[in-house]
């Protein structure tokens, strides 16, 4: 059996701009002075005379951000999930979404994950709070493979866009001839008629880990990539909802704001009668601790992906 491939978003991200800087020369980076874990300095070795250092000053990082794209360029401005979306919100709503400017804004190390920096830098509100900017694209990629295609996707994009990123290694899955990635359209990995699993970010491995101990258990899983929370592709959870017998949406994120309250929104909308079951984090901070251990503290597992499961089709 050949071993599996582990490799952490953020450092796909910093080699998918140095890449996207070679072939756009449009392309600006910026960076909060976290250059060397958000990856970015990966872009600042190949093409220093495009990466700007605004020192620990994310709002005004965004603001510098929003006047390099009225001109006309492609700004990534970049830091921890937690100061990007968290400190600089303000910024991000005014400067850069009421306007409709051309931003994109690569946010690392979001979710409990983080590990050992505990809960001032475990973001896990990130999602909620980007969802709610008129305008805004929200990615949150899988894997390495999906962190390059959001990073080209999100440049190729008119309009600003949120890209969610992990510190902890992960699988990769999305390695395949057949892959594509498009923004508002999911992935479904795997068909199933009894449960459809949800799940985006790091939790897509999760899910097809749970996927296969469901199904030694008799129940058949369908698993969705779902990449893009926003615009969430409203026509694969109805899908999800007429085919199955419930949704278990898994997201490294609060249950409030995020992957869960964007599936429900689309059902409840349409008026559809399923229960869906949340793996997420339930209305807490987090705390130090290594990230592995954290996501099975909080029940973002396969084990506990089962179980929601399981109760579903009981």
């Amino acid at each position: 059996m050949s071993e599996v491939v582990k490799i952490a978003t953020r450092d796909a991200y910093g080699k998918a701009l140095a890449e996207l800087g070679e072939k756009n020369h449009d392309v600006v980076v910026l960076d909060a002075d976290l250059a060397g874990a958000t990856k970015t300095g990966v872009f600042k070795a190949a093409f220093p005379e495009r990466f700007i250092d605004c020192g620990i000053a994310e709002g005004n990082m965004i603001g510098v951000a929003a006047g390099i794209a009225a001109e006309g360029k492609i700004p990534f401005a970049s830091s921890f999930a937690m100061f990007a979306a968290g400190r600089a919100f303000e910024q991000i709503r005014n400067s850069v979404g009421y306007p409709h400017l051309n931003v994109k804004v690569g946010a690392t190390h979001a979710g409990v994950s983080v590990g050992e920096d505990g809960a001032t830098h475990q973001c896990n509100e990130d999602i909620a709070l980007m969802r709610t900017i008129p305008g805004m694209v929200v990615l949150n990629p899988a894997d390495a493979v999906e962190a390059r295609a959001a990073v080209f996707a999100a440049a190729e994009h008119q309009g600003p866009v949120y890209l969610r990123f992990g510190r902890l290694a992960v699988p990769v899955i999305n390695d395949r001839p057949d892959y594509k990635f498009e923004i508002g359209k999911a992935i479904t990995l795997r068909e199933g008629t009894d449960v459809t699993i949800i799940a985006t970010g790091l939790m897509v491995n999760e899910a097809l880990m749970a996927a296969e101990q469901l199904e030694a258990k008799g129940i058949s899983a369908r698993i969705v990539n779902m990449h893009t929370i926003k615009p969430i592709d409203a026509e694969t959870v109805k899908k999800a909802a007429a085919e199955t017998k419930g949704i278990v949406t898994a997201e490294e994120h609060s249950v409030i704001g995020g992957l869960y309250s964007a599936v429900c929104e689309v059902l409840c909308t349409e008026g559809a009668a399923v229960k869906v079951a949340p793996v997420a984090v339930m209305d807490t901070f987090g705390q130090s601790g290594p990230g592995a251990k954290l996501l099975e503290f909080y029940g973002l597992s396969a084990e506990h992906i089962v179980q929601e499961a399981e109760k579903l089709c009981r």
